[in-house]
């Protein structure tokens, strides 16, 4: 049984904000409908490293989903918009602000057409405040929901992080909103408008700087490496300290490559057992007993010797073998591992989150898997779709259309761009 069977969803979303959402909400076996608009979603084509091929943008963003292509500039093209909403429970989309307006089809006009239907809408900055009319992309998100400002080394500039919190982050913000709201539909009979701004999103993922941020009313921050003060106002940018009450930090290891580290939280509990371990081999019998380190508030103000010592011990050891020394300590540990490692890892392809695909455009390729484990309910990963591939299956299926009528429908343009004018 799949946890989401008989939930039909009308994405309209496109790029990775919105596909993210409603990727999980498929794998977790919703009916996805991806309605496109001739053209296709734009990142079919971006990054392309197939010839006339689906993009690994697109094609890693929408496993599960069937397409169709609707041109909602045409009047048949909107009542099939229209049949197929009365036919949903969802619909998503993450259009620039007023797009969906402007095609007559408000929030209002939507749930006058389907009471129940959950509408859920990604916003760079929502659809209220000044900032509302602004255009928002991944990176500039980070830039305003706090990460940026945050991320980096003190004296350095300010750093976007690798992982997608303002895209991807967002979705599954969504995700949660949208099953929330679907679950008090199912009791109410009535649905929802379900708005997320990527603003928002990477405020709440920043949540532990903005509980820095109060506690530098009142006190410094004694964990981080930086100097900090009251009132000094900003939570700094502290490189790779853990941001927690433990100390931690990535400690480079031998061979001494780009990515030959290993990051280390020492845990008051584990400090004894550590220091043993290391010290003999730093000719510092003593070092759990150390005036310098013994105690948490002493390691924290000489943080910066106390890692140098890790450090002089790491080098005689690569990242993983200074993980299999460290684990029966209980120290908390764990390779910076690059995307190869990942691909690579008998950990990761155990947990089925390095799945191998096969698309009819372009062959054999991986996907990142379903992070979320269902005991009763695995994903089943599928490939993505390629461009309106089920729009016959869709309008025949779901809307009850005969071969005559989708016929007719397609005779008129409801289906494909209108031709260009002549020049």
């Amino acid at each position: 049984m799949e946890a989401l069977k008989g939930v039909r969803i009308l994405d309209m979303s496109h790029v990775q904000a919105g596909p993210t959402c409603s990727q999980l909400l498929a794998w977790m076996g919703a009916d996805v409908i991806k309605f496109e608009n001739p053209a296709g979603d734009a990142t079919r084509g971006q990054l392309r490293d197939v010839p006339n091929a689906d993009s690994l943008y697109f094609t890693m963003l929408n496993c599960n989903k069937r397409s169709i292509t609707v041109n909602m500039k045409s009047a048949e093209g909107k009542q099939v918009f229209v049949d197929l909403l009365k036919k949903c429970d969802m619909i998503m989309e993450n259009f620039g602000p007023g797009v969906l307006d402007r095609l007559g089809f408000t929030w209002e006009k939507i749930h006058e057409l389907n009471p129940k239907i959950v509408m859920g809408s990604i916003k760079g900055f929502g659809s209220t405040g000044p900032y509302a009319e602004f255009k928002a992309y991944e990176n500039v998100a980070q830039a305003m929901g706090g990460a940026m400002s945050t991320t980096g080394v003190p004296e350095g500039p300010p750093f976007v992080t690798g992982a997608q919190i303002g895209d991807s982050g967002t979705g599954l913000h969504l995700a949660v909103g949208l099953l929330a709201a679907l679950r008090q539909a199912e009791r109410t009979g009535q649905g929802q408008y379900v708005e997320v701004a990527m603003m928002d999103g990477v405020m709440n993922l920043c949540r532990v700087k903005f509980r820095d941020h109060q506690r530098l009313t009142r006190q410094s921050l004694s964990e981080f490496s930086v100097p900090t003060h009251q009132g000094m106002g900003a939570v700094p940018r502290a490189g790779n300290d853990s941001g927690g009450g433990q100390l931690g930090n990535a400690i480079r290891c031998k061979p001494g490559g780009p990515n030959d580290f290993l990051y280390i939280v020492v845990q008051e509990a584990v400090w004894e057992g550590l220091a043993n371990r290391i010290g003999p081999d730093l000719n510092m019998p003593n070092l759990a007993t150390d005036a310098k380190y013994a105690k948490i508030a002493d390691r924290r103000k000489n943080q910066a010797e106390m890692w140098e010592l890790i450090g002089e011990f790491a080098l005689k050891h690569t990242k993983r073998e200074l993980m299999a020394i460290l684990n029966p300590l209980d120290v908390p540990c764990g390779p910076i591992m690059s995307t190869e490692d990942l691909a690579n890892d008998e950990h990761v392809r155990g947990r089925d989150m390095w799945v191998e695909l096969d698309h009819p455009q372009r062959g054999k390729w991986w996907n990142v898997g379903m992070p979320i484990k269902l005991s009763d309910s695995p994903a089943l990963i599928k490939r993505s779709p390629t461009l309106g591939e089920h729009t016959d299956e869709v309008l025949k299926q779901v809307l009850g259309y005969d071969e005559a009528k989708v016929g007719a429908l397609r005779q008129a343009g409801a289906f494909s761009a209108p031709p260009k004018k002549a020049a």
